[in-house]
């Protein structure tokens, strides 16, 4: 029965084999060079005035749109491997009245299964780590960079397309496919379910589940520049008004929401009681000095800025935590399977 399933499974295998080798062989190619570049402008920014921030700006804009093609590759990867090897799985067999074939050679129904399930169950596993394994080396050094330019390690983008979480969502989206075709009994639209299902929890996970599988952290951050996109004041004696961005003392953490707040932790909203004809907010000077005196004295009266957040020191416990959950989806999924072809006729 396995020779069968491999037999049956080998077109599809040599495909994305041939895919994974393309794919090793860009990143092997042009992987050394993104290192180098990195470490060597790291070591020269130094000894700038404005540390590395224009270095680190520069470098991932250079490399953004391989970040962004191998990230994608990861994130589609499951969602093609529910499509194109768990929906039609069962769906061909029952298309084309083979499975009868197979059952009348003495092979049970839960020995066919078995083999079909874990032979392309494994294989989608193995092709999302490996894929996964080599985009995490190549994109390293770009990975440190991209928090600061809006993609931090523990965001959505990020977190999904590292570490072991494609592995989870490989193994659910193959099992979700076979399950909705054995009981949809139609290629095409098991295929269109299995992607709908797929994506709508994938969707869901970082936005219901995820944020509360640990408790966040929650920070109170000074004024500066560096969370205040803009200072704004339309005329001499008018409102001040700060355009605020989300910012945690970790670069790389995910920013569940940010507030500004006064003295006593009530939110603010609008503009900001302070004088803008005189005093430390009142324009004059140098745009850059004259910003600096009236944070030092938004500051002083007690606005601070409330974050909160995950850590990115928690990618971690989030990557095990999550493949667990998906893991335990792939398995109920396995087991009822498993239990509708023992009960039903197929």
């Amino acid at each position: 029965m396995t020779w069968l399933t491999w037999r049956q499974f080998r077109a599809a295998a040599t495909m994305m084999g041939a895919v994974l080798v393309v794919l090793a062989a860009a990143l092997a190619f042009t992987g050394p060079g993104v290192a180098d570049d990195y470490s060597t402008g790291i070591a020269a920014c130094t000894t700038q005035t404005d540390g590395c921030a224009t270095f680190l700006d520069r470098f991932f804009q250079q490399h953004q749109t391989g970040f962004l093609a191998v990230t994608a590759a990861v994130l589609l990867l499951p969602a093609i491997i529910g499509l194109f090897w768990g929906a039609p799985l069962i769906t061909r067999e029952l298309e084309s009245d083979t499975h009868q074939l197979v059952w009348n050679q003495s092979i049970t129904r839960t020995r066919w299964l078995t083999a079909k399930l874990g032979l392309t169950g494994l294989a989608s596993m193995i092709s999302a780590g490996l894929v996964t394994l080599a985009v995490t080396w190549w994109s390293g050094p770009i990975d440190k960079v991209a928090g600061v330019s809006d993609f931090p390690r523990m965001g959505p983008v990020v977190f999904d397309a590292r570490g072991i979480v494609p592995i989870g969502y490989a193994a659910f989206a193959f099992t979700l496919g076979v399950v909705v075709g054995m009981l949809v009994r139609r290629t095409l639209p098991a295929m269109t379910i299995t992607l709908a299902v797929f994506l709508a929890l994938q969707i869901a996970m970082p936005l219901l589940v995820r944020p509360h599988l640990f408790t966040p952290t929650h920070a109170t951050v000074k004024i500066s520049s560096a969370n205040v996109d803009g200072l704004s004041i339309r005329r001499k004696g008018g409102p001040i008004t700060l355009t605020m961005l989300s910012k945690a003392p970790d670069k790389g953490a995910w920013i569940l929401s940010s507030r500004l707040i006064d003295a006593k932790g009530r939110t603010v909203h609008g503009s900001l009681p302070l004088s803008s004809a005189s005093g430390p907010c009142a324009p004059g000077g140098s745009p850059a000095d004259a910003a600096k005196t009236c944070f030092a004295e938004i500051n002083r009266l007690g606005y601070r800025q409330e974050v909160t957040y995950h850590s990115s020191k928690r990618f971690w416990d989030f990557q095990w935590a999550e493949t667990g959950i998906y893991l335990g989806l792939t398995a109920g999924l396995a087991g009822g399977c498993f239990w509708w072809i023992r009960r039903r006729q197929i």
